[in-house]
């Protein structure tokens, strides 16, 4: 692909206005964003997310005491642990635009501004989904102080009290929620990584979906690679 016009994507203003609330949240940075992207982009981007097919070696399956999730990386990326910036053509249009989106400054900048984070570069990315039985236990990566892990959300029809949505949590525990979200259409959340950044998701019950894709932004140099832990000496845990 060659379209590099990204006008159409983001309403950075509503992100920006979540900026104080990020810097100041305690005991970790966390913002939840609503309408984050244009609704005509975003309205394709649902129109287009990938569909679960058991026969598609690029979804896998993640069923653990700790979580019950389906995820898909990018193009041949494996399983989501690196995120691609060629095409995948499996994906719409408005998919392999957006993955360039999320590699390019213009995001990348923004995201660094709105957060204070020394962030420099996308570092991961994946589709992840869950049906009625899907689940993730709190948990803290702690992968470094330079990192944001960021979820945009692609579900309607979410209602009030409804589980499903990323929470956060001061500890790796359901019954210290600080925050969780009940509007998954069109919705970010995201925090900074660190030792004390909790989050997971709440077991559904009901028969709905709940899409999203989760990436990391994270510090990176030349010299001396990723500044969070190493993919070649430990494999990350990109869950929701």
């Amino acid at each position: 692909m060659t379209e590099n016009n990204f006008d159409d994507i983001c309403n950075w203003d509503n992100l920006f206005k979540q900026s104080d609330t990020f810097k100041n949240n305690k005991p970790f940075k966390f913002a939840f964003i609503e309408e984050i992207l244009n609704r005509d982009f975003y309205e394709k981007l649902c129109e287009t997310y990938p569909q679960y097919d058991k026969n598609d070696e690029k979804w896998s399956t993640s069923t653990e005491f700790s979580k019950n999730q389906w995820y898909r990386g990018w193009a041949d990326y494996d399983s989501g642990y690196y995120a691609g910036k060629g095409d995948d053509p499996d994906l719409s249009l408005e998919w392999n635009r957006f993955n360039q989106f999320l590699h390019s400054e213009e995001f990348v900048d923004n995201i660094k501004k709105f957060s204070g984070i020394p962030v420099n570069k996308m570092k991961t990315f994946r589709f992840t989904l869950y049906h009625k039985g899907g689940f993730q236990l709190p948990h803290i990566h702690n992968d470094g102080p330079s990192t944001l892990i960021i979820f945009f959300n692609f579900s309607k029809g979410w209602e009030k009290g409804d589980p499903g949505g990323t929470y956060v949590a001061s500890e790796e525990d359901e019954s210290k929620i600080i925050f969780e979200p009940y509007n998954l259409d069109n919705t970010m959340i995201l925090l900074q990584d660190g030792p004390y950044s909790a989050h997971g998701a709440r077991y559904i019950t009901k028969d709905v979906k709940r899409q999203a894709i989760q990436i990391y932004l994270e510090e990176y140099s030349e010299e001396k690679g990723w500044s969070g832990k190493s993919f070649e000496k430990v494999q990350p845990k990109i869950e929701l």
